[in-house]
């Protein structure tokens, strides 16, 4: 299993939510740069990015230090928040970001998300797919939809999507252990990879999550809290 670093972007800080809430934070570091290059140190072979401001507003509003980051890393950033239309995406990709993590586009304009996989590949375009009580959840994680997550899995699927990333939003930093029994229901979808996010606390966690077919698990709280050893080439090794 691949462990995914995550660095979550406020104003310019490197921050994360409980549960999503953007009123119960915790600043972590306010130099997001310094923090991305000692994940690349600590042997991280990629990094899972945010821009919890552009999911909230819909447009971006860190862009500037997402390319700083990009351009500065040797390893490749994927980048979810606020995604909404084909000129951000390819703003992003340009930016030297190696994929877009699209979440509210995926329900709202499925057509969009088509176009994008067909004009990028499917290499570059993910499925941020996050969860509340079985249901989907968009716009930052402020509004709930009607729609089940397993559903627009395979709806996304169907237009060529490949590559999902699955967060339950009451696991989200909590360290209350990850979703296993959702994610292991939707890790049996055929033909996608399902990248597990929120909730992660131990080495136990992870261990459990390769035990259900997971190749890939993001990272947040539990590295910054030290509940898990910041040094990534060792805990891959534990795996």
């Amino acid at each position: 299993m691949l462990i995914i670093p995550a660095i979550d972007l406020k104003e310019g800080c490197c921050v994360r939510l409980l549960k999503g809430d953007f009123s119960r934070e915790t600043v972590y570091s306010k130099n997001p740069l310094e923090m991305a290059g000692y994940w690349q140190k600590q042997g991280a072979q990629y990094l899972h990015m945010v821009d919890l401001d552009g999911a909230r507003d819909g447009k971006p509003q860190n862009l500037s230090i997402i390319k700083e980051i990009a351009s500065s890393l040797d390893i490749p950033v994927q980048l979810g928040g606020g995604i909404r239309s084909l000129e951000i995406i390819d703003l992003y990709l340009k930016a030297g970001v190696d994929r877009v993590i699209l979440g509210t586009l995926a329900l709202e304009a499925p057509k969009v998300v088509k176009e994008a996989v067909k004009k990028y590949g499917p290499e570059r375009v993910v499925v941020g797919v996050d969860g509340r009580r079985g249901k989907v959840a968009v716009k930052g994680w402020l509004e709930d939809s009607d729609i089940d997550v397993a559903h627009l899995i395979k709806e996304m699927k169907e237009i060529g999507v490949k590559t999902f990333v699955y967060t339950d939003i009451s696991k989200d930093g909590t360290l209350e252990g990850p979703d296993i029994a959702g994610l292991a229901s939707l890790n049996k979808i055929d033909q996608i990879d399902v990248i597990a996010s929120g909730g992660v606390s131990s080495l136990e966690d992870l261990k459990e999550l390769k035990e259900i077919g997971i190749k890939y698990s993001i990272v947040g709280k539990a590295l910054y809290t030290g509940d898990l050893s910041p040094d990534l080439k060792k805990l891959q090794e534990e795996l």
